[in-house]
C-alpha cells in the first residue's frame, strides 16, 4: 500500500509542478512581452522544477520496482 501511494504521489507531483510552471509562464507573459532577465530566470527555474520532479519519479519508480 505504501509503495503504491509513493508511485502515484510521485506522478501527481509532476502534474502539480507542471501546472504551476505553466501558470507562472502565463503570468510572466501577461505582464509584458519585452524580454527581461528576471522573467527568463523565472521561466528557467520553473522548467528546472519540472525536470527535478520527473527525476524524482524515475528514482522512486526505479527503487520500488527493483
Amino acid at each position: 500500500g505504501v509503495e503504491r501511494a509513493l508511485l502515484i504521489s510521485s506522478l501527481i507531483i509532476v502534474i502539480i509542478t507542471e501546472l504551476l510552471n505553466s501558470a507562472m509562464e502565463s503570468l510572466v507573459d501577461r505582464i509584458g512581452l519585452e524580454y527581461h532577465p528576471l522573467a527568463g530566470r523565472a521561466k528557467d527555474m520553473g522548467s528546472a522544477a519540472v525536470f527535478v520532479s520527473i527525476a524524482m519519479v524515475i528514482i522512486v519508480w526505479t527503487i520500488i520496482l527493483i
